[in-house]
């Protein structure tokens, strides 16, 4: 398993025993995405780093060498690769600009999304998630109340195909297993919201007065509970200290929230391991 070292600058990986037995040097590294059909890990820039340099990581697993694919957008941030490893998609934290990349021939080619006046309201795409099945991508974002499901079966054009109006900020969507749903948290409305994919309609908004800027969000193995790290990371006053994070688990059936789990400060980005 693999991790990044934001502020020390590696991408650490580590043994089932959770030994370190490698490392690679990388500039503010940020997502992580395994291409599942070879040895290759992709590497993205953090949503700390201002203004790092307009490339993403390819990482060899086996040796963890490195090297830096130009993708000329600026804060590279949101990462994806097709299951058949064929297509590697970064969007600009920056703006409204997604990149596909072909590693068989090197190629990337920079997809401009949004309308009229986009220019003047940059989306910030903050993360993909793609269906189960490869047909549909959807991308939300830092400064928008829109979810982006776009055709995947375009690989190289990526054409919005439906916009979802939503609260504020829809932030690390996932698809349900069976890819009947999508869900994801709103960072900046505090609600988490549920997509029914079949139509591409809002399913519920679930909401609590407890909810503090949800922001990483993954599923139990049987796509049962729904796990929202909430980042919680806004003092009450310019005088108060941020409190500590915790994690919402979310019934999927009927919304209601279960419980929460206190955890330490900034609880953001999330996962859970495979079935055994």
């Amino acid at each position: 398993w693999y991790l990044s070292l934001i502020a020390d600058g590696y991408v650490l990986k580590f043994s089932r025993d959770n030994e370190l037995v490698g490392r690679a040097p990388f500039e503010t590294p940020g997502l992580l995405a395994i291409d599942p059909s070879s040895d290759l890990l992709y590497v993205g820039r953090s949503m700390a780093a201002v203004n790092p340099p307009q490339r993403i990581g390819v990482i060899e697993r086996s040796t963890m060498e490195i090297d830096e694919i130009d993708v000329f957008i600026a804060r590279p941030h949101a990462l994806a690769v097709t299951d058949d490893g064929r297509y590697v998609y970064t969007a600009s934290l920056a703006g409204n600009d997604v990149v596909v990349y072909r590693p068989e021939t090197g190629e990337t080619e920079i997809l401009r999304k949004g309308g009229a006046g986009a220019d003047e309201h940059p989306y910030m795409f903050v993360q993909f998630a793609l269906s189960p099945d490869g047909r549909r991508m959807v991308v939300g974002g830092e400064m928008i109340s829109q979810l982006f499901v776009m055709d995947a079966t375009q690989p190289t054009a990526l054409p919005i195909v439906e916009t979802i109006e939503v609260p504020a900020a829809p932030w690390h969507p996932i698809f349900s297993p069976d890819g009947s749903r999508v869900y994801f948290g709103n960072m900046r409305a505090d609600a988490v919201t549920f997509i029914d994919a079949t139509d591409w309609t809002v399913e519920r908004i679930v909401e609590h007065e407890r909810f503090a800027e949800p922001h990483g969000i993954a599923l139990s193995p049987d796509g049962s509970k729904l796990y929202v790290g909430n980042r919680n990371a806004t003092p009450a006053s310019e005088d108060a200290e941020p409190e500590n994070g915790f994690v919402a688990v979310i019934d999927t059936a009927t919304g209601d929230v279960l419980e929460f789990i206190e955890v330490d400060r900034y609880a953001a980005g999330m996962g859970t391991a495979p079935s055994p």
